[in-house]
């Protein structure tokens, strides 16, 4: 599927926001009067919007607006001109309401994702790749790689393998940056781009496989400690290798002219490992990591990681434009037989999952043991 992003102040917003709310009704009723209910059949195949992911980008100046219960305006695209005026709480709903009933639209915050941007200078950020944890330039792409995060957790005294996965971050990012100009690529644009920018997408999967496992509850201020720390030492890592590569092989080409904004953001990135406030240029406050709630041992690394990535890119500046994404990992978290995927909980303990052309197979969750005992569970229980 493709990413469909509409600005919030577009004059067809409120139709592109129910679009798929009204395409679902449609197959509603042809699978009340008879058609199949696969994904595959004719009901699906005879609606549109099946094969896009559709978001909403959001301005801080929307949520002012719901706020204050005030009316939100619809501009035209040619000459700017207010088209229309809808209450903001209006719009807010309807959003709300089609992604209840139909997954869509996603919201993507304008403001927010412009203020970490680290290369404005080479225009605005407005959209993203189809799974939305890729965001940059329009014609940019990078290639993906995620780490599984159980495979550095130690059941036998309920530890993350910090320095394997230090390892494991730099040795990604390197391939990642030697993989950058060897992929073949969809338009000359990107291809320039790519190479103008150097963009690379290390994440992890299966998080919530291994706070299950921990024993520790997915929305629990203890599992958002754990999961900052591990982030922040794979961003932080990952960026301190890219500054080290460009010691070497110098920075990316579009470094100098956008200077000045990449080390501001590296120094926020810093001040939230940190749970600072003194943030620069940045109109929300970013959710810090919570020392009260960390493992000191991952807080330090966390810190140590962004202090040395900070110091390393002002002395050398860094590589690659963007070093880190969290993917959803649906297919290849299958392969690294991950029992969760991407930062997720898991939904469903044991799963079917459809297969395209016939057939289902059963996925079950296999952590289940490990983290019923680190719970107290005894093999009976």
């Amino acid at each position: 599927a493709k990413m469909v992003c509409l600005d919030l102040d577009h004059p067809e917003i409120l139709d592109f926001i129910n679009w798929k709310v009204e395409e679902e009704k449609k197959v509603g009723a042809l699978i009340a009067a008879g058609y199949s209910s696969d994904y595959e059949g004719d009901a699906y195949k005879t609606v549109s919007g099946q094969n896009s992911n559709n978001s909403v980008r959001i301005p801080n100046e929307f949520f002012e607006k719901l706020e204050n219960n005030e009316d939100w305006e619809l501009k035209a695209r040619s000459d700017g001109r207010v088209m229309k005026k809808v209450p903001a709480k209006e719009v807010w709903n309807q959003i709300s309401y089609a992604a209840w009933r139909c997954a869509d639209p996603g919201t993507q915050y304008n403001t927010t994702i412009n203020e970490w941007h680290t290369c404005p200078e080479g225009g605005e950020i407005r959209a993203s790749n189809p799974c939305s944890e890729y965001m940059f330039l329009d014609n940019t792409a990078c290639n993906l790689a995620s780490v599984n995060l159980r495979r550095f957790f130690d059941e036998s005294d309920n530890s993350f393998d910090v320095d394997g996965f230090e390892y494991t971050c730099r040795l990604w990012t390197t391939v990642l940056e030697v993989s950058v100009l060897m992929a073949q690529f969809p338009s000359k644009e990107v291809a320039q781009l790519s190479y103008d920018y150097r963009t690379l997408g290390l994440g992890y999967a299966n998080l919530g496989s291994m706070l299950m496992v921990m024993g520790i509850a997915y929305d629990s201020e203890e599992a958002r400690g754990i999961a900052g720390a591990i982030s922040a030492i794979m961003t932080g890592i990952s960026y301190k290798t890219s500054a080290e590569l460009a010691s070497i092989l110098g920075t990316f080409p579009r470094y100098e002219e956008n200077k000045e904004h990449m080390m501001r953001v590296m120094r926020n990135h810093r001040l939230a490992a940190y749970d600072a406030d003194d943030y620069e240029k940045l109109s929300v406050k970013p959710q810090g990591i919570k020392a009260q709630y960390c493992p000191d041992y991952l807080l330090k690394a966390a810190t140590r990681a962004w202090d040395e990535a900070v110091q390393l890119g002002e002395k050398f500046g860094y590589r690659n434009a963007q070093t880190t994404v969290i993917a959803p990992t649906g297919t290849i978290g299958l392969v690294m037989d991950c029992d969760t995927t991407g930062v997720e909980p898991d939904f469903a303990l044991v799963k079917f999952k459809k297969l395209s052309g016939g057939g289902y197979f059963k996925i079950i969750n296999q952590s289940v043991p490990s983290a019923l005992k680190n719970l107290g569970y005894n093999v009976k229980e």
